[in-house]
């Protein structure tokens, strides 16, 4: 299956099967706008709690906080956003179409890295197991001058645009031969930017409303609540401010199904440290938040880092964490070392001092702050477009399968009655009834047991309890592996012991 199909599949099963769901879709929808179904919902709060547990619960000097999405206009002059938060923007004359400038860019560069996999995988196949691929790939010409060239684009357009130097972006795009991917022109206008916030008002009439936004990030509401977290909390540094929650930006080009969106959820995580130690702290929560990712078990592989060549001008580091996704390595999570820019600029703005004691070098001074931040809806698609698969079995059938990680997957088991006769319905929901309590459970006694297998492999279902009529005489219960498709007879309180333990937050995270 090709990227592409595998991403058409991507969307059709997320809202066949009750994960994702276009937004307000009787009324024809809202464009880069979606829902999240009765599986999704359930999926997403388990990635949720999953960040939630390894970020804060694991962690003895990092508390949560849950701001406020409507704040002081001034927050976001102080922040910077007022000015500087923008996009550059680039039309198409010809399909009348706007794009991201950048984006543009890097998906050519993208196009570049796509090649790169197609010789690695060739030269794989060619040599077979005594195939190196860090020397193939630090030593082909081919794949050498295909990095070498997305090197060099790349840090071309992080200079352009660190220099708002939108001529030559457009330049880039014209020298590289960039064209739309509507009409195929290169009839190009101008690079211009555009602020991405959303505005809103504040009060009960037209004329004495406050002019608001709509939060671009979750951020500013840890910067703003630092001295209250760190005085009611008595924290010492370094420590951590944990959030997450709905930001909204009004994307130009919002696209790759819930990738990029205009109401999107972030997880943050602020890390206030004392000057001079930022590099430490930036090496640190790379490693630690690369573990956690690798963690869920999606490959190791999917996953690299790419470091910014373009910096904001308050920060001395920064990279994303990138992910495999069908269209190609994308921005998962950010990982900023921001010096004191935050604090410091909230103080100069609001004339009141957010500072920390330091009783060891007996000083007051402004700390500095190490940032992660990760899309939860990006999470999402990384975990359920990497998790779909098509399987051919052995007498030559297939399955579609989610192979979601069992730790986050919405229902962690389904009870199915062989039949729906001899009691069998009703020791069934007896078995739920006890299960739930511990667990998400499906019931289910529609269709054959073959059907229902099916469609708990293609929800994600890690697995299924069958009662049948052996269960009537001693008890034992069929459970059904979803990855290897398994069965074994145990006793319920058998299953539900390895059931749990299959799923468990420790059991995931233990290695962090």
């Amino acid at each position: 299956m090709s990227n592409q199909e595998l991403f058409k599949k991507v969307l059709s099963h997320a809202k066949e099967y009750g994960f994702v769901f276009p937004s307000s879709e009787i009324y024809d929808g809202l464009s880069a706008v979606y829902d999240y179904g009765q599986q999704g919902v359930a999926l997403k709060k388990n990635l949720r709690d999953y960040w939630w547990k390894a970020m804060v619960q694991l962690n003895d000097n990092i508390v949560g906080l849950d701001a406020a999405i409507l704040m002081h206009p001034t927050t976001w002059k102080a922040s910077g956003h007022v000015d500087a938060f923008n996009d550059p923007l680039i039309d198409n004359k010809d399909s009348k179409k706007r794009y991201r400038a950048d984006v543009l860019v890097e998906d050519y560069v993208g196009k570049l890295d796509t090649k790169i996999e197609k010789e690695v995988k060739k030269a794989a196949k060619r040599f077979g197991d005594a195939f190196d691929k860090e020397q193939f790939i630090s030593t082909n010409p081919r794949v050498v001058g295909y990095k070498e060239k997305g090197d060099a684009i790349l840090k071309r357009l992080g200079k352009s645009l660190e220099k708002e130097d939108l001529a030559d972006v457009k330049a880039l795009i014209e020298e590289l031969e960039i064209v739309c991917p509507v009409s195929g022109s290169k009839n190009w206008t101008e690079v211009k930017q555009f602020n991405l916030m959303f505005g809103t008002k504040l009060g009960a009439s037209a004329e004495s409303a406050t002019e608001l936004y709509l939060r671009p990030e979750t951020a500013q509401g840890i910067f703003v609540n630092f001295l209250n977290v760190q005085k009611t909390g008595r924290m010492k540094l370094p420590f951590g401010i944990a959030q997450t929650g709905k930001a909204f930006r009004n994307e130009i080009v919002a696209r790759q199904f819930i990738f990029r969106m205009r109401e999107f959820e972030q997880m943050e995580m602020q890390f206030f440290i004392s000057p001079g130690t930022q590099k430490e702290w930036y090496a640190y929560w790379k490693e630690t938040r690369l573990k956690w990712h690798h963690s869920l078990g999606l490959g190791t592989d999917n996953y690299r880092f790419h470091d910014h060549e373009k910096l904001a001008h308050y920060a001395d580091a920064a990279c994303d964490i990138e992910f495999r996704f069908p269209f190609g390595f994308k921005e998962l999570e950010g990982i900023h070392s921001r010096t004191d820019f935050d604090l410091s600029s909230h103080e100069e703005y609001s004339g009141k001092k957010l500072q920390y004691f330091d009783p060891e070098r007996q000083e007051n001074y402004v700390p500095y702050v190490l940032e992660t931040s990760i899309g939860l809806d990006r999470l999402f698609l990384a975990v359920f477009s990497n998790s779909l698969q098509e399987e051919t079995l052995e007498d030559g059938s297939s399955r579609t399968v989610l192979r979601l990680p069992a730790v986050v997957a919405p229902t962690k088991v389904a009870v199915l009655p062989l039949v729906k006769k001899d009691g069998l319905p009703d020791i069934a929901k007896s078995f739920v009834e006890e299960l739930k309590w511990d667990m998400t459970v499906a019931y289910d006694e529609k269709d054959a047991v073959g059907r229902r297998y099916r469609r708990q492999d293609a929800l994600g279902t890690p697995f299924c309890i069958t009662v049948d009529h052996q269960t009537l005489e001693d008890q034992t219960v069929t459970l059904r592996h979803r990855d290897s498709m398994e069965q074994e007879r145990l006793t319920l309180a058998q299953a539900k012991a390895q059931i749990n333990e299959a799923v468990s937050f420790q059991n995931w995270l233990r290695a962090l």
